[in-house]
């Protein structure tokens, strides 16, 4: 399943000091989480017992019962492969400690005792239990198992499973004991927790999970004891959270009644790829630990996880607008930076009416509003020739006059004939010769006229057609200034999209983000687009898809095609394997055009600049990545 692990954290109905009520309640949900093929299923700190007994926790009796109800969950845990990770009272040495319990097809695997005890407010753990801060390397002897104990532990398989344990208030000290143990190798980490609802407490708790997560590239699950639990002086909501790296993917409804679990497929492999790529995991130093091994557990027959189909555009529509300003932001202040550098108040770019000299003209005028500076020495170049349509042609201009810059209109038809003149090429043929001139003529226009007026060339390519490499070497492909090069073709849209919110360029961006998408170098049939590009190398959202789980996660193609077919619902599979060769291919042979890239802003967490964040030879081969 290509590194999916199923885990499910529960918040079981509890009595208070009913040992044998409360193991008949984590039993049924431990049995149907086998079935539900879970690996691991995660308790709360001290569910057999209730964490709010007091003073009972220092009753023999209370003890007695609690190891009788564990041994009842050994015994149906046999011959299941599922992992239960139960909260227990353990007495070692004549002390007692507050502990988390691993058991494995009748077996305790490993107890992991609390290391840091909170004693202050409405806690004071201090007067029953002791910090295991120090335990290492021991056993203890329990239901007739000898059985390793101490915080030194961590829970393995022989594929991708390295997992640790910290107990509730582990979490929130100074040194977190998982920090340790994912530097260790634990790529998830399960808290048994009893954390009390206070107001506000409940979004800072699940901040720290998720920064937790996102801080140790792992998986990180959290089970907090539910509102069974003492409300003498306080009260539990049942809080359960399942992290994975920096994004909560499940979460349970707090004050529930009844038993509730949450669950979520965890892509381990993901995890394990971006701890390679960190360079503070290599330079982290390990500590001695005892690995237990663990057993195989369930495999996932069908995946159960959202995969988003447009991983560059934010999830949030709520923050559409602070997303929009941050990007806009970034990109604008990169071109401030390089026009203050070299002292010009000019810019010159080339305006399709397409979506991405939209956003570079637009991020452009904010720049000169930031600085202050007359936005008439924002030179936009219509440059009509054998593909131009009037619909594209109308709408560059509308822009234009709208925002007020300088609007100039220079025809290449001329030029474009009197090169294949020169050529010797056939006007009637419309090869790439005849697209490709077209495309070198515009830019040594805007290079020319850069020069002539005293301002840099504005490049308008972004990322989804760097990384195909669908410019043209020299042409579009360069600029002196490359602002959208940091951001893929559907961002590009979600942010001219955005734009609409300005009632004198409304209008005009709407047309704009719903005209086919295309380079514009064929003739047009009666006046309307007939080269679409998402017909000739395929849909911009699927290669953006490709993009990020190639880039950003290193994902095999066998992966990448696995999960867009569950995210895409509205291709085949046969097609969606189509257009992934294409990119593939594309992505590799186009190499050249990105070592030779212009200078720009990098904007989310994936860019191709050869000189910041992808370095590649332009002859290596795609062979290998096509055996899937």
């Amino acid at each position: 399943m290509y590194g999916f692990y199923r885990v499910a954290s529960s918040v079981p109905k509890v009595q208070i000091a009913n040992t044998d009520k409360n193991i008949q309640e984590i039993i049924k949900i431990f049995e149907q989480e086998n079935k539900n093929e879970s690996s691991i299923v995660l308790f709360p700190e001290l569910c057999i017992t209730g964490y709010t007994v007091g003073d009972l926790f220092l009753n023999q009796n209370l003890l007695d019962s609690q190891y009788q109800a564990l041994d009842k969950l050994l015994v149906k845990s046999k011959g299941i492969s599922t992992i239960a990770i139960v909260g227990i009272v353990v007495s070692f040495e004549h002390r007692l400690y507050n502990c988390a319990a691993v058991i494995q097809d009748g077996k305790i695997l490993g107890i992991v005792p609390k290391s840091y005890l909170p004693n202050k407010n409405e806690f004071y753990e201090k007067r029953y239990f002791q910090s295991g801060l120090r335990i290492k390397s021991k056993t203890l002897k329990l239901l007739n198992q000898e059985i390793p104990f101490g915080v030194d532990l961590l829970f393995s398989d022989e594929n991708n499973i390295t997992f640790g344990i910290e107990i509730c208030e582990d979490l929130w000290s100074i040194l977190p004991p998982s920090n340790q143990m994912a530097i260790n190798g634990a790529n998830m980490i399960f808290n048994l927790s009893a954390s009390n609802e206070l107001v506000g407490k409940s979004s800072y708790r699940q901040e720290l999970v998720k920064t937790q997560s996102a801080r140790l590239v792992c998986a990180y699950v959290y089970s907090s004891c539910g509102v069974g639990e003492s409300s003498s002086d306080t009260i539990f909501g049942g809080d359960a959270l399942i992290c994975e790296y920096g994004s909560t993917i499940a979460k349970s409804d707090r004050f529930a009644l009844e038993n509730q679990t949450i669950r979520a497929d965890i892509d381990l492999e993901k995890l394990i790829w971006l701890r390679n790529h960190e360079s503070y995991f290599g330079d982290s130093i390990p500590s001695e630990v005892r690995i237990i091994k663990i057993n195989s557990t369930p495999k996932i027959s069908k995946l159960d996880r959202y995969i988003d189909k447009h991983p560059f555009i934010p999830s949030n529509e709520k923050m559409k607008q602070e997303v929009c300003e941050e990007i806009t932001n970034i990109q604008a202040h990169g071109l401030i930076k390089r026009l203050t550098h070299i002292n010009l108040k000019k810019v010159v770019l080339g305006i399709s009416g397409g979506l991405d000299s939209t956003l570079a003209l637009l991020a452009t005028y904010k720049a000169f509003e930031i600085l202050n500076l007359d936005v008439k020495g924002i030179i936009a170049i219509t440059m009509p020739g054998f593909g131009t349509t009037s619909r594209t042609k109308s709408n560059a201009i509308k822009l234009c006059e709208a925002l007020g810059v300088t609007i100039k209109e220079i025809p290449i038809s001329e030029i474009s004939l009197k090169e294949f003149e020169a050529l010797g090429h056939d006007k009637d043929i419309h090869d790439v010769t005849y697209e490709n001139v077209q495309a070198r003529a515009r830019t040594s226009i805007l290079m020319n006229l850069a020069n002539k007026e005293g301002g840099i060339v504005i490049g308008t390519g972004d990322l989804s057609e760097i990384a195909l490499g669908w410019c043209t070497y020299n042409g579009d492909h360069m600029s002196m200034y490359s602002l959208n090069s940091g951001i893929p073709k559907t961002l590009i849209s979600y942010l001219v999209e955005y734009f609409t919110y300005k009632s004198d360029i409304k209008e005009v961006l709407i047309d704009i983000l719903n005209t086919p998408i295309s380079p514009e170098l064929l003739p047009p049939d009666s006046d309307k687009i007939s080269q679409e590009t998402q017909s000739i190398i395929g849909p911009y959202e699927l290669h953006d898809f490709f993009l990020y789980h190639f880039i950003r996660y290193g994902a095999k193609p066998s992966k990448i095609l696995f999960l867009a077919d569950i995210a895409f619902e509205e291709y085949s599979k046969d097609e969606i394997k189509k257009w992934l060769d294409i990119f593939i291919k594309r992505f590799f042979t186009q190499q050249f055009k990105r070592n030779a890239m212009p200078d720009g802003v990098k904007v989310g967490t994936i860019s191709l600049s050869p000189r910041a964040d992808w370095r590649m030879p332009s002859d290596a081969s795609f062979e290998e990545w096509l055996k899937y």
